[in-house]
């Protein structure tokens, strides 16, 4: 019997879990099919050639296979083991790449190895840092609600997005706010994801608002509508997590009684920009709750004057980081927010792209008979832009039927991160669903005008080896460590 429950334990020890592989195969071939419908030539259909991208695509794939393969094959614990020597080696790598790497449209993030086949450390780096986030989640006693542990694992993340960014790589440095996401999920005050969720809402409001002046003032309806939003945000958050109404009233009628009289003095005696005013309001009530905070010893309120204060130099700060960005992304930004309009321009991808999405209707035109791609209107359409490839060639159903094997994914990953038997294995699911989630939804929304185009892939779609290794090395670890716990499940019994 003994020897029985060993055959057993090792037969399952390398079991995968085949919902996840028969997503992952789906996905990967569907993509493989808009590949050739986005790269080919009109009159060429020898999609196997190696000289052209569906070729080369298939290429990527079947390393791709081999690599998920050989990876179900490692000891999980190994994963664990090498972490900090991988992650140590990532950074170097990713600190040598800008100086080492070629110019690609601006971006230094590329490593030849000859042959014509690049390498972006980038893709691979999101997969070390999952392990080395979820390493050290996974020590006993650590919590995310201990600041000090919090700075740990912020650090983690942090450090190589800082480098990414240096290779001007932008759009994938940003992908590493996903583990934010994991952070909450382990016992990350919810503070700070409000708090990134209210920069995202001043961003938004102060530049896109900008320039429409207030009636009667001097003022900027974006300059008041932002400290207004500061205004309310603090009042919630006193009464949300200090259940001290008093302060909260206090407040209330200090900033509508403020703001009030300003309004109607720049109306009816004497226009000014009232934003001065109520930046007043807001810095006099960042004052008094430091000084009830000290005096009560309440240290609540002084991270809600904390937020307050960061708000308020926000606020003032987010013209100037927009007027430091590069041309390409500033213009792109103002496009979306509808500052400025260039259709011609900054605005001409997502133009198309949508073009090409309606162009599609209810069942779309058929594989290869999209005459958006097939005549090459959409720039980027088989890497950044491939989801218009859907759009026109399957339509409104066929781009259905791809979210929803995503989100059936990204469900499943769920499922089997809260089945882990370990935090470890939890953490790691939940950094691969993060960052899968935070890719199809910032690719799709910036392909239909949602969100701003910042150059990710989408994952398994875009052309690419080192996206689809990437991606395909996030995943199949994970499987590796589910299979780990199944075999662990079944020795148990």
């Amino acid at each position: 019997m003994a020897r029985r429950n060993v055959n057993i334990s090792s037969r399952h020890s390398f079991s995968a879990d085949w919902v996840v592989v028969l997503l992952y195969c789906t996905l990967m071939v569907w993509g493989w099919f808009s590949i050739c419908g986005a790269s080919h030539e009109i009159g060429d259909t020898d999609f196997f050639d190696l000289a052209t991208r569906s070729g080369k695509q298939l290429m990527w794939m079947g390393c791709a296979l081999i690599i998920g393969f050989v990876l179900l094959m490692i000891d999980d614990q190994y994963f664990d083991q090498l972490t900090d020597l991988l992650y140590v080696l990532i950074l170097i790598l990713l600190f040598v790449t800008p100086f080492i790497a070629k110019d690609i449209k601006g971006s230094r993030s590329w490593l030849s190895l000859g042959g014509g086949v690049n390498l972006q450390p980038a893709e691979f780096a999101k997969c070390i840092t999952a392990l080395a986030v979820a390493k050290l989640c996974g020590q006993y006693g650590f919590t995310l609600d201990k600041m000090r542990n919090f700075i740990k694992a912020a650090a983690l993340v942090l450090i190589p997005m800082a480098l990414i960014v240096m290779q001007k790589e932008t759009g994938s440095a940003l992908v590493y706010f996903a583990f934010f996401l994991v952070f909450y999920r382990e016992g990350m005050p919810g503070v700070f994801l409000f708090t990134a969720v209210a920069a995202v809402v001043y961003f938004v409001v102060g530049i896109r608002y900008a320039e429409v002046p207030l009636a009667g003032t001097q003022a900027m309806v974006g300059d008041v509508a932002v400290l207004t939003l500061i205004w309310l945000f603090v009042i919630g958050m006193i009464h949300v997590f200090c259940k001290r109404t008093i302060h909260a009233w206090r407040i209330f009628w200090a900033g509508l009684t403020g703001g009030g009289i300003a309004l109607f003095i720049s109306s009816l005696i004497y226009a000014f920009d009232i934003a001065w005013v109520l930046s007043g309001i807001v810095l006099g009530i960042t004052i008094y709750l430091f000084i009830y905070a000290i005096s009560e010893r309440m240290i609540r309120y002084f991270y809600i004057a904390l937020f307050a204060l960061g708000s308020l130099g926000f606020l003032f700060s987010a013209n100037f980081a927009l007027d430091h960005l590069q041309p390409h992304q500033k213009i792109r930004i103002q496009v979306l927010l509808g500052v400025v309009t260039d259709d011609a321009g900054a605005g001409y991808n997502v133009n198309q792209s949508m073009i090409a999405i309606g162009s599609g209707g209810l069942e779309g035109k058929g594989f290869m008979n999209g005459t958006q791609t097939k005549l090459k209107y959409v720039p980027e359409q088989d890497t950044d832009f491939i989801f218009c490839t859907v759009g026109e060639e399957q339509g409104f159903l066929g781009s259905s039927v791809v979210l929803l094997l995503f989100l059936a994914l990204i469900l499943r990953l769920i499922y089997l991160a809260e089945l882990q038997d370990r935090t470890y294995g939890r953490v790691y699911g939940y950094c691969v669903m993060s960052i899968l989630l935070f890719h199809v939804f910032i690719n799709i929304g910036m392909v239909i005008g949602l969100t701003p185009v910042i150059g990710i892939p989408l994952p398994f779609f875009s052309y690419g080896g080192s996206s689809l290794w990437g991606f395909t090395i996030l995943l199949f670890i994970f499987l590796r460590i589910d299979a780990a716990r199944k075999s662990r499940m079944l020795r148990q019994y």
